[in-house]
């Protein structure tokens, strides 16, 4: 027998269990109607132990950022994938804002907004806690942006790309807040429309900035 067998079997029972904990997870978002539960019932839902679930997540909000983030990861692993095949620009600022907000609005931002607001709870209002997750799941998604930009850009100033990607997924937080709040997280057409207005008010803004016009 190997001796790398017994590591191996460890390994695919941490990862059945990591899985098993997080379809859990949103099993009970889903029927909820958001994160309305605890360690016990989480555990209980996922067929193993109170302690099974701590060796994984230091909480049931890490359990949840798990879950939002595998939402974003989807639209990020597709905006790499577009970007990658795309010719890289010139590197100035411009060129980076003009790839990042391109990316934004042909990502289908609306309906993972809804998925995440489902899952942490409506980032608006006084939910100090949902407030906060939303803002550190977006935070985790806005360094893989900003590695995939070094990447493709790596002559450029570092603070540059940073104020960039922070800009931007910072103002996609607070126009999901108002969107959320007009649309109450459907995806009609009609809401998805108000989405486009609310994201082209965003990156103008940040395209022009707040200096008056010469």
């Amino acid at each position: 027998m190997s001796m790398s067998a017994a590591p191996d079997r460890r390994a695919t029972l941490k990862a059945r269990h990591r899985a098993a904990i997080l379809a859990a997870a949103h099993d009970l978002v889903q029927e909820r109607g958001g994160p309305r539960f605890n360690v016990d019932e989480l555990a209980e839902r996922a067929d193993v132990a109170r302690r099974t679930v701590f060796n994984h997540f230091a909480s049931i909000d890490e359990v949840l950022l798990a879950l939002s983030a595998d939402v974003l990861e989807v639209i990020i692993d597709e905006f790499i994938a577009a970007v990658a095949a795309s010719p890289v620009g010139d590197g100035t600022r411009a060129s980076m804002f003009t790839e990042l907000a391109e990316m934004l609005r042909h990502a289908d931002l609306p309906s993972v907004i809804a998925s995440v607001s489902n899952i942490l709870g409506d980032p608006d209002g006084d939910d100090a806690r949902s407030r906060a997750l939303t803002h550190e799941t977006f935070a985790r998604a806005a360094e893989r942006l900003l590695h995939e930009v070094a990447r493709r850009y790596p002559g450029a100033d570092t603070l540059d790309s940073e104020v960039l990607v922070g800009s931007l997924m910072n103002g996609v937080v607070v126009i999901a807040k108002r969107w959320l709040g007009q649309s109450c997280g459907r995806t009609d057409a009609h809401s998805r429309a108000d989405w486009d207005h609310l994201l082209a008010r965003l990156t103008n803004t940040i395209r022009s900035g707040y200096l008056p016009a010469v």
